[in-house]
């Protein structure tokens, strides 16, 4: 239930991303222009914490299922990999999202 919850999340913030995506590419931004645009923002902070937040959660379960369907892991093992993997996700998604945003 968690994985849907987090997919049907996602949906909006991931249209959103890529309408971002799309303006800045044909609008010819630079990256330094896009900093200059997010960074001090606290709504692209929230924005893509969120976004983070999600994807993190959704992977992991995704990962957790792929595990024991292919690799026949179980219990303790399936739960180390994925909070392992949802963790160290989590972790390198927030570094991104400061960078872009707090500095």
């Amino acid at each position: 239930m968690a994985q849907r919850l987090s997919a049907m999340a996602m949906v909006p913030l991931i249209a959103g991303h890529i309408a971002v995506m799309i303006y800045a590419i044909q609008g010819g931004l630079s990256t330094a222009e896009i900093l200059g645009r997010t960074q001090g923002s606290i709504g692209w902070f929230v924005f893509y914490g969120v976004f983070v937040v999600l994807a993190s959660i959704h992977g992991a379960i995704g990962l957790r299922v792929i595990a024991h369907e292919m690799l026949g892991l179980r219990d303790r093992a399936l739960d180390l990999l994925m909070w392992g993997f949802g963790i160290i996700t989590l972790t390198l998604g927030a570094r991104a999202v400061m960078a872009v945003t707090l500095l």
